[in-house]
């Protein structure tokens, strides 16, 4: 069972410590993957400061890539050396929700999530005999991590770990949330309102897409400047959405809103910006408990209003297309990393992030 340097959270709102901690047991159908990149995520954020719920001490990162370090018994289509993402949502294939291909809401999945364990319900991390918590099934702040099989997705060698990193949650959630989700066609008029990393990479599924106009929309000047470097054809203030919107469609509003910022103010912006018999899709949240209204005549007229997740993911299909599409050169994940730093710089990072001083900083191994 080896040792592995992590970051471990003991308590919210307090800086994480690096500590050497025991991971293993590799069982059937797990894979031992040595981590080499991992990004800092809001919801790691999030969960830092107590917005999401999990059981202390845990191992925070969901945004991660590697290579296989080791593989459990029954594994077949992985074997050492592999270079993998790590996707967060690993799920049982055989219930409701995942036989109507509705993977992102498996019950075991959900089940087992709020207990920090492995995807079984059993730890794999401990330290000094204590069980360690995983953030979402991976805990990739740590020199490894034990997962199940699925969620550790193939990719080509050439694609570079941090840049890999990436894909596991970010862009596939704003990719996605173009290409899957929204289902958006060629032409179409498309507005991104929230320009981090999920903003931008569902920027980069409109361009994928063939979105005629994409007008990126966030209050930072630097976020959209950004936004127009890596496809965006129009950046504006929130408030300049609407009109910006009507303009280029001869005052109808946009073919397609994708939300990534999170906000009240700006779910009813979308609201206000689609057109009639349009699609919302909604990536940002609040705390889950807020409340947030709309002008009812912002609904009417066959208005589609979608909450994503994940950007309907299919990783073992979507994971190593991204790759490929940024080998291609078609996808940009190079500009999206502001900082690269080692793991004892990880709450620095965060403190970053919390500023909104950067879109990925990504721990390197």
């Amino acid at each position: 069972m080896p040792q592995a340097k992590a970051a471990v959270l003991r308590q919210t709102n307090t800086p994480m410590t690096i500590e050497t901690i025991d991971v293993g047991p590799v069982a059937a159908g797990d894979v031992l993957v040595r981590i080499k990149a991992a990004s800092l995520c809001h919801t790691d954020l999030e969960a830092i400061e107590g917005a999401i719920a999990i059981n202390l001490p845990a191992v925070l990162g969901h945004e991660a890539a590697g290579e296989i370090a080791e593989v459990g018994a029954g594994v077949t289509d992985l074997a050492v050396g592999d270079r993998v993402v790590l996707s967060w949502n690993p799920h049982c294939g055989s219930c409701f929700y995942c036989e109507r291909a509705q993977p992102i809401l498996c019950r075991q999945f959900l089940g087992n999530g709020p207990k920090g364990f492995h995807f079984d319900g059993r730890p794999r991390l401990s330290c000094d005999a204590i069980p360690m918590h995983q953030l979402m099934y991976l805990g990739g702040f740590a020199e490894y991590a034990v997962v199940p099989v699925q969620a550790a997705i193939r990719v080509p060698d050439a694609m570079p770990f941090d840049r890999a990193a990436l894909i596991g949650c970010g862009v596939m959630t704003g990719v996605g949330a173009a290409t899957r989700v929204a289902a958006l066609r060629w032409g179409d008029v498309a507005v991104v309102i929230g320009c981090g990393a999920v903003g931008l990479s569902a920027i980069q599924g409109c361009v994928l897409a063939g979105a005629g106009s994409i007008i990126a929309v966030d209050p930072n000047p630097a976020r959209r400047q950004l936004a127009r470097a890596i496809g965006a054809t129009h950046a504006c203030d929130p408030a300049e959405a609407v009109d910006l919107a009507r303009s280029l469609t001869d005052n109808r509003g946009a073919d397609v809103i994708i939300e990534a910022a999170g906000r009240s103010e700006t779910f009813r912006l979308s609201a206000e910006a689609v057109r009639p018999g349009g699609q919302i899709v909604w990536l940002g949240k609040v705390a889950v408990n807020d409340q947030v209204s709309f002008r009812w005549g912002s609904l009417m007229q066959e208005k589609r209003i979608v909450r994503s997740s994940y950007g309907g993911a299919k990783p073992a299909q979507d994971f190593p297309m991204l790759a490929r599409a940024y080998l291609d050169g078609k996808l940009k994940l190079d500009e999206m990393i502001s900082a690269r730093i080692p793991l004892e710089q990880v709450n620095e990072g965060f403190a970053a992030l919390k500023r909104g001083e950067t879109v990925r900083s990504v721990v390197m191994f």
